[in-house]
């Protein structure tokens, strides 16, 4: 009766192992794809990120531009998008 357990339990913990690579597989290729699309809007390559960097060019960060800017800055840093998208 044990080895069936045990068994399962490897299984469970092996399908556990695959969702957590999995999703850090997704969270890398998300940060990669957010570098990337910072990289062609930060027009000035201050690597700060503009309302009006932002508004044509990462649409989404515009729409929440003044969420991820909590402090008022003006700007926003491609780790603090990143921040942001991994929540």
């Amino acid at each position: 009766m044990r080895a069936p357990i045990f068994s399962l339990g490897l299984i469970g913990v092996a399908a556990i192992l695959l969702i957590a690579t999995s999703a850090s597989a997704d969270d890398a290729s998300r940060n990669e794809e957010i570098q990337e699309r910072f990289a062609k809007c930060d027009v000035n390559r201050d690597g700060k990120l503009t309302l009006d960097e932002a508004k044509g060019c990462m649409p989404r960060i515009y729409d929440h531009f003044s969420r991820i800017d909590a402090q008022g800055k003006g700007y926003v840093t491609v780790a603090e998008i990143e921040a942001m998208a991994n929540r």
